[in-house]
């Protein structure tokens, strides 16, 4: 039995999931370029159960990483799972082969469809707590018809709410008239703003904002640095130090106080970043602070389309 901790700060996903600020992304338990299973299968499982103990009570995933073992790893590792769990999980992908180049989004409605009662078979679970649309970029199918795709899979009880993952904030408002979208993941950090429209617009309809990659410092689909630029270094390492904290926990803090909507999926193959990450809660930035922080990226204005990069819209 895995024992888990209260929560502290909770937020609460489609109006009855309620889970930690800080969640956990799994997708670096794979093998090499997200393709295969993760090389110490032993020490993924005990991560993830140490993962609960900690203070984790969401877990996201896809059935892109592996493809299939991540959510396969998740359910040896934690099924049956803890009450107050919850495992996110997304569809409409494919992939060819090991290079990024190979994977691109189908929308047709008999595939996504499989996605989801596969995923829900790998998990060993009867409803997907939260299920995102892995990209609006499909070409195959309408954007509306793949949300109208997932809204009936939500009427026949397959999934318990619906998220959307790296699309537009036109995208959005449009999904939102069919169906309502409990969650809304994209990449944005402090230093990458980028989808900060997509933030506003995710706010405003009442959705979690659930960053990915976030304490990274590079540029979304680059491998996570947490060094970073000498000028932002210069700028979050004193902060940091004044907190007793270390960057990574800042950059954590800073998007908690952005919104109180706002949960982070920071990833890691560690326990004591884990730890790290969730501790991150108790720092307390000053206005200087995030007035610090805030002049040194802009804020994105871009509404168009998304750029399409494997690496990136993998995550």
């Amino acid at each position: 039995m895995i024992h888990t901790r209260e929560l502290r700060d909770p937020i609460t996903i489609g109006g009855d999931l309620q889970v930690g600020r800080i969640g956990y992304g799994a997708m670096r338990l794979t093998g090499p370029n997200l393709w295969g299973e993760y090389a110490d299968r032993d020490s993924g499982i005990a991560l993830l159960r140490q993962a609960i103990e900690a203070g984790v009570t969401l877990i996201a995933t896809a059935d892109l990483y592996g493809p299939h073992t991540n959510e396969l790893l998740i359910r040896e590792a934690l099924h049956p799972y803890p009450e107050h769990l919850v495992i996110a999980t997304k569809g409409g992908f494919v992939r060819g082969g090991l290079e990024f180049s190979t994977i691109d989004a189908v929308g047709n409605a008999n595939y996504l469809r499989q996605c989801a009662y596969m995923s829900a078979r790998r998990l060993s679970v009867e409803r997907i707590d939260l299920y995102y649309l892995h990209s609006g970029r499909a070409k195959d199918a309408s954007f509306e018809d793949q949300v109208g795709t997932l809204a009936e899979l939500r009427q026949l009880g397959l999934i318990r709410h619906i998220g959307l993952s790296n699309v537009t904030p036109n995208q959005l408002r449009a999904a939102r008239q069919i169906v309502d979208i409990a969650a809304v993941t994209a990449h944005f950090n402090v230093v990458d703003r980028q989808q900060a429209p997509l933030l506003g617009a995710a706010l405003e309809a009442g959705a979690v904002f659930v960053p990915w990659q976030p304490v990274s410092l590079t540029v979304p689909g680059s491998a996570t640095d947490t060094g970073g630029p000498e000028a932002v270094r210069r700028v979050l390492e004193p902060i940091a130090s004044r907190h007793g904290a270390t960057v990574a926990q800042i950059t954590l803090a800073w998007l908690l106080e952005r919104s109180p909507a706002i949960m982070p999926i920071p990833g890691t193959t560690s326990i004591a970043h884990i730890r790290e990450n969730l501790d991150a809660q108790d720092v307390e930035l000053s206005r200087e602070d995030i007035q610090s922080i805030n002049n040194f990226a802009p804020e994105g204005t871009a509404t168009k389309a998304l750029p399409f990069t494997p690496a990136r819209s993998s995550l």
